[in-house]
């Protein structure tokens, strides 16, 4: 199961969160851990150099796009090798929303169809879609014309 998936920006505020099967009591935790691994860890990765982790018998990918920092956070059948086809992904739809590796503000400014697009890469705690043109034809927000 993908247990989490975080947006941060550079000063380690959280952007967008995304848990699953975690208890609201341990969010928190997940939060201030993730944010400072990022925080030691980050200075001087390239865009899109994938980060791995354990901790807790969970798994960890997380990079930088831009200036946002992603993580993933996942277990059992999501190991490191799953979860960077994840991130993948996600990278993959962030660049095409806005176009180029986001600063902080471009990636506020696509914040709903950031959203979007997470809901639709993520569905309650599993890979839903990977194809990124599904991906677009799924989020363009217009109603079905067949019924």
């Amino acid at each position: 199961m993908i247990l989490a998936v975080l947006f941060a920006n550079a000063e380690g505020n959280i952007l967008i969160e995304r848990f699953h099967g975690v208890p609201a009591e341990e969010r928190l935790h997940w939060r201030s851990f993730l944010v400072k691994l990022g925080a030691d860890n980050l200075k001087g990765v390239k865009n899109e150099e994938l980060l791995v982790a354990c901790h807790k018998s969970v798994y960890i990918v997380y990079t930088v796009l831009g200036d946002v920092s992603i993580y993933v956070v996942g277990k059992d059948e999501y190991d490191e090798l799953a979860l960077s086809e994840v991130i993948f992904v996600i990278t993959s739809a962030v660049k095409d929303v806005c176009g180029k590796p986001p600063s902080e503000r471009l990636f506020l400014d696509k914040y709903g169809r950031i959203c979007l697009c997470l809901d639709e890469i993520v569905w309650k705690g599993y890979l839903e879609n990977t194809e990124k043109d599904r991906i677009k034809r799924l989020i363009r927000l217009k109603p079905p014309t067949e019924f």
